[in-house]
């Protein structure tokens, strides 16, 4: 596995080993000496997939204090456009972002420690996206911030694109009355 670090502490582009022929191929996506060495231990508790259609936004979603998650996310088929905005009031990048194009052609995965909001955008016709998380989810502890919000000014690449939201996601807060970590 390759781990690159990206613009913001803490956050990992992960490029799993992988071994293709004829027959297929294998993925091995997660080894946990490994990750206790690049990235520090992080003790996954469960492991979620969800499936969307073209357009389909999800996000900016984040879980308040105890409730926060640490979270490995990759897509299994498709493509999207994976967001991860740091929300750590003493780091040097707070309010800043990542954006990753993950694929099932480019088997990448992003690490997002705790204390960040994330969020994806489906660019291919539908895709299947997993994601590895270190703490229950807590829906009464759930917190959406704007897509579009103008402070964080996400270059979403929506332009032509029928978006597709939840009302959760669509009555998003602004970033700045956001609880911050």
């Amino acid at each position: 596995m390759i781990f690159e670090k990206t613009n913001i502490d803490g956050v990992f582009v992960i490029t799993p080993n992988f071994i293709g022929d004829s027959r297929g191929y294998f993925v091995e996506r997660y080894r946990k000496e490994l990750f206790d060495k690049e990235i520090g231990k992080v003790d996954f508790i469960q492991d979620n997939q969800s499936l969307s259609s073209r357009g389909v936004l999800r996000g900016l979603h984040y879980q308040k204090g105890d409730f926060s998650q640490a979270k490995m996310v990759w897509v299994l088929s498709g493509k999207v456009i994976d967001v991860a905005v740091d929300l750590r009031k003493e780091s040097p990048t707070f309010g800043k972002y990542v954006m990753v194009e993950l694929s099932d052609e480019n088997k990448k995965m992003l690490f997002i420690p705790r204390g960040f909001a994330h969020g994806f955008l489906v660019i291919s016709e539908s895709a299947t996206f997993a994601y590895k998380v270190d703490n229950i989810y807590a829906p009464k502890e759930e917190v959406t911030i704007s897509f579009d919000d103008k402070d964080l000014d996400i270059k979403w690449p929506i332009e032509g694109m029928n978006i597709i939201m939840s009302e959760k996601d669509k009555n998003g807060i602004k970033f700045i009355d956001a609880e911050y970590f």
